[in-house]
């Protein structure tokens, strides 16, 4: 495949290259206003304006602050509100938003509507005319759905825009009033963490709200970064306010982050993949050293020994028997883990003592363990650490888990895409498997809903989505799916830019940018507010909302009137701020009375944080949980029963990664190589923002140790490689990171030079497309690679 020429696009696109200014003035001209031009009827004309950062899935959800003049955003700040309340903290902005404007005014925005002309995945587009445009998407979705139904037809996860109005979920409505499309489920985020979850605990609502962590004393921050990936606004304020009060806080993690050297009092550096033999090796000095609450195990728990084991299941090995190696003979001593995790035993045990006598303690999991093969494990053993030691249900705890907030979990979506007619659903990670076999699929690899798909995917429709090249696992491999014609028969993409997932498009359509159209966001997995999101000024050029891009296709299609409930962007936001009233905010202000005010957000004070499971913890049996059992499910029955014990066994386990340091692969390609969230970017969004790739430029961080032997000094050019793919970029020494392991930050725009060697950076030309076994989730962070020097 030949890489795209940016120049020839641009020849045939009308976009403006080179480098630019991004002020006012210049961006006037390019974006041909005048004076006064795109003033918005609500608000005014010049001046600040509140309004919600964003929303592109980073984690958080943020009052960002406008100025309008002459119809441009000539300058943004963030949240001013006068408050040190901890109930009602500010929700303000990270580097990125306030970044905003360099993306908002970017020379590469796509302006019209564009149809390949060359090879798919060549990069070469012709200008045409909205209507032109709609009327081929129209033909080519009547004609694909007539030939093979339904289950054909397929709207990626995508994270690039959640503010009601822009992003997938008005495609979904309109596919669903036109006879629906094949479903997904889970996230390429919390596949394995929020399947396994439930597994333990019968729910994945199983955190305090935030305001609570003031009262833990212990804080084990497990794979967790909130400094880069915010996780909800204000969670590192909470963190730093609970240190201040005392906490002590641990962070495991193979990289010394930013939320370790900010936020935490000690580092420990683990080997990824590892995190269950660790856990388990804590569980071994808690229970010899008798640091478990026995009586909170006997009374809340079922599977911890023998004593406890589930009616028909009394002679399988309790989670007791695993821990004291019972059966298999192998102890999961500190020592035993050390030859694992490359931690030290003594630090290991410290770390189990700590956790097992200090009271309240608190283990947060973040999420980059849980994207890796057998993701599932450490979810479910850091769980039963919080179970055993009792840290479940009271102030100060965390049962661990995924760790939605009780009374009240964000809503991310709300707009009402009605009813799918389509029964079956896949695992979004699987997406290219239903394209190259979709009718071979099989409750094996996680079909849903119908025991066989009738078709393969042969249309796709990428709304805000770069998942199907830059952010899917195997680059190289799905980019030559892709390019067959005959597998997808048609693609669109619709988008703010011309992505890695562009290239591949028969279609480009432009999506106009949230500032430029009405939209709302609630908080993100944290927080009790909601942002309200108005357009502050008009779409640039020819680019449209992506809602009045599916109204206008539903005008195509003849459905407009059933599609829109005869609502523009406005009147749905107005629809959907009010409509809180009846559920999460029913002292919510009216929406015309929160545009009038231009307050932008309306937020409950948290006085009295919830906590979960707190009912549960005084009296399980008047409140019991939604398992089988009613109980903490340390042994699960149902994972007992699905056969699959090697790679799924019913207590958690250290399971051997199948790319691993301890395997064959290792003599080829002996170095880790993970993946983070990186400040500069939200996965792939942002990466074309000049100040932001100033600030955090794209590097493949390595440690000294490991570049030393292989001749690498500070700043050369290397190739990280396996038999998947290669990348080439500069290399930064660190002792920020545990040797072994490199670290290249995931989100980069892929851009393949004529060896297919990738220029840019995307660390999914390295990732495998393998699933993991009981969420099929993505397992992205499992990766051997090597790293060569070149010129």
């Amino acid at each position: 495949m030949k890489p795209l020429d940016r120049r020839k696009f641009i020849k045939t696109s009308g976009l403006i290259g080179g480098s630019v200014s991004l002020v006012p003035g210049f961006a006037a001209d390019l974006f041909g206003l005048t004076p006064g031009q795109a003033v918005i009827g609500d608000l005014p004309s010049e001046g600040w304006i509140r309004v919600g950062c964003p929303a592109h899935n980073c984690g958080g959800r943020c009052l960002l602050k406008v100025w309008v003049k002459d119809g441009l955003i000539a300058r943004i700040e963030t949240d001013d509100r006068p408050t040190d309340d901890l109930s009602d903290p500010q929700l303000r902005a990270c580097v990125r938003g306030r970044a905003y404007r360099r993306r908002q005014y970017h020379p590469d925005r796509l302006r019209f509507p564009m149809k390949r002309v060359g090879k798919r995945g060549e990069g070469y587009f012709e200008r045409i005319s909205w209507t032109e445009a709609l009327s081929l998407m129209a033909k080519k979705l009547t004609e694909i759905r007539n030939k093979y139904g339904n289950e054909a037809l397929y709207i990626p996860y995508g994270t690039g825009s959640y503010s009601q109005t822009n992003g997938r979920w008005p495609a979904v409505r309109l596919l669903n009033i036109l006879g629906g499309s094949l479903k997904y489920y889970n996230s390429y985020s919390w596949a394995c963490i929020s399947k396994a979850t439930p597994t333990v605990f019968g729910t994945g609502i199983t955190g305090n709200q935030r305001q609570d962590w003031l009262n833990s004393k212990f804080i084990l921050m497990w794979g967790w970064n909130p400094a880069e990936m915010r996780d909800g606004t204000n969670t590192e304020y909470f963190l730093k306010k609970a240190r201040e009060r005392g906490a002590r806080i641990v962070c495991i993690d193979p990289r010394k982050t930013m939320s370790a050297v900010a936020l935490a009092d000690e580092w420990i550096p683990i080997r990824p993949g590892t995190e269950t033999a660790m856990m388990s090796a804590m569980a071994y000095v808690m229970i010899q050293e008798n640091l478990i609450d026995r009586e909170f195990i006997k009374t809340h728990c079922i599977g911890f020994d023998n004593s406890q084991m589930p009616d028909g299941y009394e002679e399988d090995e309790s989670y007791s028997d695993y821990i004291l190696g019972t059966i298999d003979n192998i102890p999961k001593t500190p020592e035993w883990a050390e030859a694992i995790t490359g931690i030290p035993s003594e630090t290991i045990a410290r770390i189990a003592r700590q956790y097992g006598s200090i009271k309240p303690a608190m283990l947060y999991q973040g999420y980059g363990m849980q994207r890796r093969a057998y993701g599932e494990q450490p979810v479910r053993g850091g769980c039963v650490l919080a179970a055993i030691t009792g840290n479940i249900g009271i102030h100060g705890g965390w049962a661990s888990g995924i760790a939605h907030q009780p009374g009240g979990t964000p809503f991310w979506n709300i707009f009402p895409m009605k009813k799918n007619p389509v029964k079956a659903a896949i695992p979004t990670f699987l997406w290219s498997e239903a394209v190259i076999r979709g009718t071979e699929l099989s409750a094996k690899e996680g079909l849903s809903g119908v025991d066989q798909l009738s078709t393969n995917i042969k249309f796709i429709w990428a709304v805000a989505s770069n998942a199907l090249i830059n952010q899917h696992s195997n680059i190289n491999r799905t980019a030559k799916i892709l390019e067959d014609e005959s597998k997808v028969e048609f693609l669109v993409v619709q988008d703010q830019f011309l992505t890695p997932t562009g290239k591949f498009a028969d279609l480009l359509l432009p999506a106009c940018m949230q500032f430029e159209t009405w939209g709302l966001e609630d908080g993100w997995k944290y927080g009790d507010e909601v942002i309200l999101m108005p357009q502050v000024v008009k779409p640039a050029f020819e680019s449209r909302s992506d809602y009045r891009i599916c109204a206008d296709l539903a005008r195509e299609m003849g459905v407009y009137e059933e599609f829109t409930e005869e609502l523009d962007e406005r009147g749905w936001t107005k629809k959907l701020w009010n409509s809180y009233k009846s559920n999460r905010f029913p002292d919510i202000p009216d929406f015309e009375q929160v545009v009038k005010s231009n307050q932008g957000v309306y937020s409950l004070p948290v006085h009295e944080p919830k906590i979960s499971f707190e009912n549960f913890a005084k009296d399980p049996v008047k409140y019991p949980l939604k398992t089988p059992s009613g109980k903490i499910e340390i042994f699960s029955p149902a994972l007992k029963e699905l056969g699959q014990a090697d790679e799924i066994p019913p207590i958690p386990k250290y399971i051997q990664e199948w790319e691993s340091p301890f395997g064959p692969e290792k003599d080829r390609f002996p170095l880790q190589a993970i993946g983070p969230h990186y400040m500069g970017r939200v996965h792939s969004t942002f990466d074309n923002v000049d100040w932001l790739q100033e600030a955090f430029p794209q590097r493949i961080f390595i440690n000294p140790i490991d570049a030393e032997p292989r001749g690498i000094k500070e700043g050369d050019n290397v190739v990280a490689f396996n038999d998947r793919g290669k990348l080439k970029l500069p290399c930064r020494f660190t002792q920020r990171i545990l040797p072994g392991v490199v670290s290249i930050p995931q989100g980069a725009w892929w851009e393949p030079d004529k060896k297919q060697v990738d220029i840019g950076g995307s660390i999914n030309v390295l990732t495998s497309e393998k699933w993991t076994p009981l969420a099929f989730g993505n397992a992205q962070h499992t990766i051997m690679v090597d790293i060569k020097r070149v010129r």
